[in-house]
């Protein structure tokens, strides 16, 4: 809504009234709720496993393995404060030097996806490059969760 819509509302007795300047891309790409018509179109963001597991760059990798070994996860998302995805350790980084830390062991850069991405067209695109698994984030790549494909493909079959 433009600045003047939004002042009108607070004159109006609105008391929490925001100005998303961004866009409704933006706002779709965050995450957050849409309507019409493709609100019902399945997206990476509706199949993400929300609980995977995070560690700060400074964390020893023993650590951080410890705490992982007793779930049924295999790799921990290294975060900041803000959790913005700075990293990944998988299995062989989480069994690599106990004393290294995440920040020495991760690996850089994963590849993330917004939650809005159909999930249809994620899955097809991780089918042609073998991809398992995937991250998605916020536009300001705050973690939002681990999309693996097996449970996309699935979803989309129980839909079919």
């Amino acid at each position: 809504m433009s600045p003047r819509a939004a002042w009108r509302l607070e004159g109006l007795g609105f008391s929490e009234v925001y100005d998303y300047a961004p866009s409704k891309v933006d706002w779709f790409a965050a995450g957050l709720p849409m309507e019409g018509t493709l609100a019902s179109v399945p997206t990476v963001g509706d199949v993400a496993r929300r609980d995977v597991p995070t560690c700060t760059p400074a964390e020893k990798v023993g650590e951080v393995y410890g705490r992982v070994r007793g779930t049924s996860w295999d790799r921990c998302v290294v975060v900041n404060e803000e959790r913005v995805v700075l990293g990944l350790l998988r299995e062989k980084d989480l069994a690599s030097d106990p004393e290294a830390t995440a920040e020495e062991a991760m690996r850089f850069g994963p590849t993330t996806v917004r939650p809005d991405t159909p999930t249809g067209k994620m899955v097809e695109r991780m089918r042609k490059r073998g991809t398992a698994f995937v991250l998605v984030t916020t536009p300001d790549g705050e973690l939002v969760g681990l999309m693996y494909r097996e449970t996309a493909e699935h979803m989309s079959d129980e839909q079919a």
